[in-house]
């Protein structure tokens, strides 16, 4: 059993694509915590997704044993932590478990938006940093200048910044030293009563959840009875273990120390993630504090394209949220697409994973929504009522006003692009707050924005104006009223509830104008015309018609008098106006999905 004082606690935290994974590989690599034959890129990364992305969704913990340079074994236990600004809930919960990090930065990139984000998540939790800038190696680097913006954000000295090459393996020795001198061992008392906090879980088919622990007080053995208190569940402890990475069952952990939990519970609601576990016999008197619960931002409706699906859906969604405590769900009908759940994520990177973890893990066929933010809308007797889908907005009668999300955006861009990305805020109704200089050549952009402008494709054009040298983090404002509509698409007169947005009314006209184009090239033609109408309560801003597939009836006339011909098609002309009057209009599934990408 290793002594508290000899072990460390850390996780790894930097903007996406800064080499966080790579960093990992090396250090399991350089303290012989995994063989070269076993060895390949993203050791951690466990997900298909994850490896063809190039990105960590999940974070992951592994047990290193490093023999210091003074001789002394310590034990090191390394948290993997997502980069996206989608993923920061995850980033947060691991940070919980640690007692310090290191903090990444890309030597030719320098600070970045979600480095500045993960920093102050890391000083609010009171964690001891170490700074590293990584990738020493490019021919593009500038380790001096990234260690100096670096020094500047965390208020230290660019002496302290340990300079790294993940990939070469320059450096890494350097940096195991630093982890075990500068960071702090764990506290917590090894005679108090056991005290365990679940930052992780997962669902595993044949031995039901397994969680994540880190042992924060007393300690805890197999075969013992523990309790969950959030749920106050008493159960025995089938398994205890740790990940070296392959998982290595273990008899005892001890206080400090980070492994994973197996009961053999099935019920995935019974185990929570943030929740504490103590002893059955001799429970603890106060819980962790846990995790604060995630905000969704965003909101789309998820259907089963085979409406039979629909319980498989449910169990999928409710085996996923073990894993992505952030992913919230209940059920919603839809006329057009049947049964399905209105699924709150916290951005579109998070929306489309989740929807591809259904169909890859799961082997769901899925058809999303557009995906649309939680407004409240006000009503004329005094009442506010959260809105979550364009269907839920109460009638113009009844309806006062509408306020929408707001969030404050920090944009980290070179200096020639500062006119650039004003332009875009401007055309996406932002408000420009402070704007301040980390470097002649870099400057950092403060604005409010509506949630709304950002969750289509707001960084895709970001990305695309500053030819990819910006970086983009946001958090939750306030809400703020606006002059907000709801545009309804009306196939042959009826409306179709999937293809309803709730819209700026200063872009009312081209989203409509967008959406019926689109649905005339999808939708196939049918035996009568179909008009395609976007509106605004009863008023028609935009329309389009698909025609009528005819048949040639005047094809067996030859010659003769027009009267004949006339009297055919007159005829088809009566036909075709029955038709329409109880006709269906058939969209098929491709319709929707093409419909509803993200590009409006």
């Amino acid at each position: 059993m290793t002594a508290p004082s000899r072990i460390r606690n850390f996780s790894i935290i930097a903007h996406i694509d800064h080499g966080k994974s790579t960093l990992a590989d090396r250090l399991l690599e350089r303290t012989g915590a995994i063989s070269e034959r076993d060895m390949r890129e993203q050791v951690l990364d466990e997900m298909d997704l994850e490896r063809e992305r190039g990105i960590t969704i999940k974070a992951n913990a592994v047990r290193i044993d490093y023999e210091a340079a003074s001789g002394d074994a310590y034990q090191l236990n390394l948290i993997d932590t997502p980069g996206h600004v989608d993923f920061s809930y995850e980033v947060s919960r691991s940070l919980e478990a640690c007692e310090g990090a290191l903090l990444v930065v890309d030597a030719s990139q320098g600070v970045e938006a979600q480095t500045l984000a993960n920093a102050y998540l890391a000083i609010e939790e009171g964690l001891e940093i170490i700074p590293v800038v990584n990738k020493i190696d490019l021919p593009a680097a500038d380790p001096d200048r990234a260690a100096e913006e670096l020094a500047a954000v965390l208020g230290g000295s660019a002496d302290e910044v340990i300079l790294v090459s993940a990939k070469t393996g320059s450096g890494i020795d350097e940096l195991l030293e630093a982890i075990v001198d500068r960071l702090p061992p764990p506290g917590g008392s090894p005679d108090a009563p056991l005290r365990a906090l679940v930052f992780d879980s997962f669902y595993d088919t044949y031995r039901g959840v397994v969680s994540s622990v880190r042992i924060v007080d007393g300690s805890m053995s197999r075969r013992e009875g523990i309790r969950f208190m959030a749920t106050s569940l008493d159960v025995e402890a089938d398994e205890l273990g740790i990940r070296r990475p392959a998982l290595e069952a273990v008899d005892h952990l001890a206080t400090g120390e980070v492994g994973y939990l197996i009961t053999g519970v099935k019920e995935i609601d019974l185990i929570r993630v943030g929740d504490t576990v103590t002893h059955s016999g001799t429970p603890t008197d106060e819980a962790l504090p846990g995790y604060l619960e995630p905000k969704p931002m965003v909101f789309s409706g998820l259907f089963p394209t085979d409406g039979d699906e629909f319980e498989r859906l449910r169990e999928a969604l409710d085996k996923l949220r073990l894993n992505d405590s952030s992913l919230v769900f209940q059920a919603e009908t839809s006329r057009a697409l049947g049964f399905g759940f209105r699924v709150g994520f916290l951005g579109l990177l998070h929306m489309e994973i989740v929807r591809e973890r259904l169909e890859r893990e799961y082997d769901l066929d899925l058809v999303a929504t557009a995906p649309s933010v939680a407004y409240v809308a006000n009503l004329a007797s005094g009442e506010q009522v959260a809105v979550r889908s364009p269907q839920d907005l109460p009638d113009a009668g009844s309806l006062v006003s509408i306020e929408e999300p707001y969030v404050k955006v920090m944009i980290i861009t070179p200096s020639e692009y500062i006119g650039t990305v004003m332009d875009l805020v401007q055309q996406r109704r932002g408000e420009m707050g402070e704007m301040t200089y980390l470097s002649p050549e870099r400057a950092d952009l403060h604005y409010r924005i509506p949630l709304a402008e950002i969750v289509f494709d707001f960084f895709d054009q970001l990305k695309t104006r500053t030819r990819g040298y910006a970086s983009l983090d946001y958090e939750p404002d306030t809400y703020q009223e606006s002059d907000l509509v709801r545009v309804n698409i009306l196939l042959n007169g009826i409306p179709v509830d999937a293809f309803s947005t709730i819209v700026h009314r200063d872009k009312a006209y081209p989203y409509g104008k967008a959406m019926v184009g689109r649905l005339r090239e999808l939708i196939p033609r049918q035996l009568f015309d179909v008009p395609i109408q976007a509106a605004i309560g009863t008023r028609i801003i935009s329309r389009e018609t698909i025609k009528a597939q005819r048949k040639d009836v005047t094809a067996k006339c030859y010659g003769g008098d027009i009267t004949r011909k006339r009297k055919l098609l007159e005829r088809q002309k009566e036909g075709k106006r029955r038709m329409k009057m109880v006709g269906q209009v058939e969209v098929p599934q491709e319709a929707f999905v093409a419909a509803l990408k993200l590009e409006t």
